[in-house]
């Protein structure tokens, strides 16, 4: 008995010692993020939530990344409040937006913004489109957006502004909403190859090279429209970023950023996973 005792003694011995090996080995305990394997799918899901926890989406609104196997498709979520979306929600689309299941949800009217952005712009792989509040007035104002703070550094000089009346015709539907290819185009054109595109009495567009810089940028062009707002009430002499200045970029993309909020939201998650098995 005395022997048996000690070998599940040992036993027991050894499996706490490899746990310690794994603990100390895992990303989580190594300093690394946790969620660097995930997949575009739960990185869109998350982008989502995200945009919608910022105050950056709402109701309305939405976020899509350039597929990584294909440049000539995207995933974008079905047509559903940014805060609900989850992997299922997910959809691939062409860049004639047109979703490549046949049994595809309902979508967005406007998700064309993003298949002519892609089209247009090869460098870009995540794109967002919100209804900021603090973005409208310098759509509909005259005053240029300007970065003021070095987060907005990617600016510029100004956010150009896209006018539908231009380019829209006679149609008397959606005479805000960008629902067909030819206004998704018109809208690239004004991005042009800047960061951003405000969109008169509507909101904006915002590009990056991944979710996590497209997210980034989103939040931080709208803090500094916040910002430049309350300067400019203070003052009639802002002092913004000069030339030089404004070409600059986050160093890590906002990855750093990124992380740090993609977390709660996919704790969030889980919580609510277990919840449901319980």
């Amino acid at each position: 008995m005395k022997s048996s005792s000690l070998t599940r003694r040992d036993l027991l011995g050894s499996m706490l010692k490899a746990s310690a090996v794994v603990a100390i080995s895992s990303p989580v305990a190594a300093g690394q993020s946790p969620h660097a394997s995930s997949t575009p799918v739960e990185d869109l899901v998350a982008a989502n939530r995200i945009l919608a926890q910022q105050g950056i989406l709402d109701g309305y609104g939405h976020v899509s990344v350039r597929d990584d196997a294909t440049a000539n498709r995207y995933l974008l979520s079905r047509s559903l409040a940014p805060a609900l979306v989850t992997a299922t929600d997910v959809q691939y689309y062409d860049l004639d937006s047109n979703p490549l299941d046949p049994a595809a949800q309902p979508s967005f009217i406007e998700r064309f913004i993003h298949g002519e952005i892609y089209r247009a712009r090869p460098d870009v792989r995540a794109v967002v489109h919100s209804h900021a509040p603090s973005l409208i007035p310098f759509g509909v104002t005259g005053i240029p957006l300007k970065p003021l703070y070095h987060m907005t550094a990617f600016v510029g000089e100004a956010v150009p502004v896209f006018e539908i009346r231009k380019v829209r015709g006679n149609d008397p539907k959606m005479l805000m909403v960008v629902h067909n290819p030819a206004l998704g185009l018109a809208l690239a054109k004004s991005l042009g190859a800047k960061p951003a595109v405000l969109m008169r009495g509507h909101g904006a567009v915002i590009v990056g090279s991944s979710l996590p810089h497209v997210v980034g940028r989103s939040v931080y062009l709208a803090l500094n429209a916040t910002l430049q707002a309350q300067a400019m009430a203070l003052s009639g002499n802002v002092n913004y970023l000069d030339p030089q200045e404004a070409r600059e970029d986050v160093p890590d993309n906002c990855q750093r950023a990124w992380e740090l909020w993609k977390r709660p939201v996919q704790e969030a998650g889980c919580r609510k996973q277990e919840a449901g098995r319980s």
